[in-house]
């Protein structure tokens, strides 16, 4: 039997377990995660809901959902950004969206263990991390989209996208050296993005008013240390509302659930882990009978908005619980971001 994450006083392993078994309850057929029920499904939230499933202990259903992302992988290693059902609705392609299978199939292999899981998805890894070079930039971010065609790509290098890049490339570089090869352009592509953060942030898309772009580098793994707690409480105040969570956006008296779970591992990657204790159990709230999380609260007026209990927003919630309770064997995936350096030459 799985071992749940628990954390004293704020979220049960029985509660954790129902948590994982609200997520298997919107899961598809066809092993696709929606958003909800009837809702759209995006290859980035859809792994984030896969690694819930594998923490809970839902081994078999976070199978099924990756070997959706392996049929839906088109020839060039990309995804569409948005479907409904497994029916294209936005055709377009988003170089995060497609970095992030990494961080799930790394994740669900440090939970199981399973050679053959890994040896399976390889060549699903390999082709999108291949096609998300190809977005990096000369000054070493990357491009955050490009059209359905292939032939236009947007410019903007997005701080929060390129922060989760970063990760996703230290999973694949990973995964690739488990499997005994050696992925010297990923290496490259990781190392110069890293620069991008230590040294040019103003290559990026300045921070927006939502918190994302505020505790990503930190999440990402690219800002840690003295560097990222100083990015942290420089706009704590400006996001965190006490005993509700954190803003979605500054300036809307909004908190959200994913949000306020992904601080939470950013915060236990610097290792502060009281306030990311405190953080887990002020979202609790947000907390359904039947174990999943509404989405959000406004909390001017105290109504649920979005009127919905998002899947993604419960995985991220076991996430989170997973990260402070060091429960899992992949309660580190994001904790455990390598710093590399340059070890092939620069072209």
């Amino acid at each position: 039997m799985t071992r749940q994450p628990a954390v004293p006083g704020v979220l049960s392993a029985q509660q954790a377990a129902a948590t994982g078994s609200a997520i298997v309850g919107m899961q598809t057929d066809s092993g696709a995660l929606p958003w909800f029920p009837g809702g759209k499904t995006d290859p980035w939230d859809h792994v984030e809901s896969a690694m819930a499933l594998s923490v809970t202990g839902f081994i078999n259903e976070a199978e099924a959902a990756y070997g959706w992302s392996r049929r839906m992988q088109r020839a060039d290693g990309s995804w569409p950004m948005e479907f409904r059902g497994d029916d294209v609705v936005d055709a377009n392609t988003d170089s995060n969206f497609c970095a992030y299978i990494a961080v799930g199939v790394w994740h669900h292999y440090l939970i199981t263990d399973d050679d053959s899981f890994l040896r399976a998805m390889w060549p699903t890894v390999r082709r999108a991390i291949d096609l998300v070079c190809m977005f990096q930039r000369p000054d070493g971010a990357f491009r955050w989209a490009q059209d359905f065609t292939g032939r236009t790509m947007f410019d903007d290098a997005l701080l929060t996208g390129n922060a989760s890049i970063y990760h996703a490339l230290d999973c694949a570089i990973s995964i690739a050296e488990n499997l005994g090869h050696q992925p010297d352009r990923w290496i490259l592509a990781h190392t110069e993005l890293g620069e991008a953060f230590a040294n040019s942030m103003n290559v990026f898309k300045p921070p927006s008013e939502h918190s994302m772009d505020w505790y990503y580098p930190v999440l990402g793994g690219a800002l840690r240390g003295a560097v990222g707690m100083r990015r942290i409480d420089e706009r704590w105040s400006e996001f965190v509302v006490a005993d509700k969570g954190i803003r979605c956006v500054n300036h809307r008296p909004w908190v959200t659930g994913a949000e306020t779970s992904e601080l939470v591992l950013a915060l236990d990657a610097l290792g502060d882990t009281e306030r990311a204790v405190e953080l887990l159990a002020s979202i609790q709230h947000l907390r359904d009978p039947d174990g999943s999380y509404w989405t959000g609260l406004v909390f001017a007026d105290g109504k649920r908005w979005p009127v919905e209990k998002s899947c993604w927003t419960s995985a991220a919630v076991v996430l989170a619980a997973d990260a402070v309770s060091r429960t899992s064997s992949g309660n580190g995936i994001f904790r455990d971001v390598t710093q590399r350096q340059v070890t092939v030459p620069v072209h």
